[in-house]
């Protein structure tokens, strides 16, 4: 059985994913937040990626690595940096490091944010990044992109939509994913046998998407969930969309903001 590393596993995704893939690897779990509700199969490392010696700690003996540490959402510059640049070189580089080859890298939508809604994109378009945020996220791929060609690491990058039971609102329509859509699109992240870099979306079969996802498909993604079945509730409930940018581009509230996104829905995390 494989050892997986998950980085920021006390975070959404994190939470999501551990039950969908308990029993199918031994999970080193890691992050700056404690987590004690540790299942059979599981471990927690605790580290700090913005820290080379904790990274290089955490990537020691796993067969691959999916990395979701770092700051979820818009912030300020600083914090962005530690935490979504220097965090990424780091735990990557960690990997090298250590011989693993397999890195699975949590991007994100916002990366191409400030393509317009009435805009239908695949994973091949030009970086739009909607946010600092956002800009993190074109440098992940971009680091990712370089140790692929460089190194010969095998990686997987996916622009996540919004992981959650449901979708609550009306932009989540076109971004949701299922926990187990995604729990599908990691394992096929870490198991398809001729990978060297690839960038997928990770959502679910959304009726109303943004993103062709024919990459994923094409690797063997089959999601099981799809947001039209919450549509009709989520249209009666919700205004139609404006003029304001987070009407008209892709990245919401993210296209707007200077300091954060979370005031908005203040009890809902900000989304990958």
């Amino acid at each position: 059985m494989k050892t997986i590393l998950m980085t920021g596993a006390a975070g959404r995704i994190g939470t999501f994913l551990r039950p969908e893939l308990r029993g199918k690897y031994r999970l080193r779990l890691s992050d700056i937040v404690p987590i004690t509700d540790l299942a059979e199969g599981e471990s927690f490392a605790a580290g700090d990626i913005a820290q080379m010696s904790d990274a290089l700690k955490i990537t020691a003996g796993v067969d691959a690595v999916v990395h979701f540490g770092g700051q979820s959402g818009e912030h300020d510059w600083e914090h962005i940096l530690s935490a979504n640049i220097v965090g990424f070189h780091n735990t990557i580089e960690a990997a090298r490091r250590n011989g693993v080859k397999r890195f699975l890298v949590a991007t994100s939508n916002h990366a191409v944010g400030f393509y317009r809604c009435d805009q239908t994109i695949d994973h091949t378009v030009y970086p739009r990044p909607d946010s600092r945020y956002g800009v993190s996220k074109v440098f992940n791929e971009a680091l990712a992109s370089l140790y692929a060609d460089r190194y010969g690491m095998e990686i997987f990058c996916m622009r996540i939509g919004n992981v959650n039971h449901a979708p609550i609102d009306r932009r989540r329509l076109a971004i949701w994913i299922s926990g187990r859509d995604m729990a599908q699109l990691v394992t096929i992240g870490l198991e398809h046998p001729q990978l060297k870099f690839e960038i997928v979306y990770g959502i679910s079969d959304n009726a109303r998407a943004w993103f062709d996802n024919r990459n994923a498909y094409r690797l063997g993604y089959r999601p099981q969930d799809a947001s039209e079945p919450y549509a009709e509730a989520i249209l009666k409930r919700d205004p139609a969309p404006g003029t304001a940018p987070a009407d008209i581009y892709q990245g919401g509230g993210h296209c707007m903001s200077e300091g954060g996104t979370r005031s908005a829905l203040a009890s809902e995390p900000a989304a990958k």
